[in-house]
């Protein structure tokens, strides 16, 4: 499981986007995406470094959380 920080997020429509935005990366991943703690938690087996690249081509500063 990867849990990112997601920072710009303010809607549903934002929520709807960042999950777009991953699954475009990995399309077989879970992603859930909570508005309330900005952030977004991934079972994937790739690594973080392309979902936070596409996020932040996406507009969103993304970073890994412990």
């Amino acid at each position: 499981m990867t849990k990112l920080k997601v920072e710009g997020m303010t809607c549903g429509g934002c929520v709807r986007s960042v999950e777009r935005t991953l699954k475009a990366v990995d399309a077989d991943a879970q992603v859930g995406v909570s508005l309330e703690r900005g952030e977004a938690e991934l079972k994937t087996k790739k690594d973080a470094a392309p979902f936070i690249a596409a996020l932040e081509r996406a507009g969103y500063k993304a970073s890994v959380l412990p």
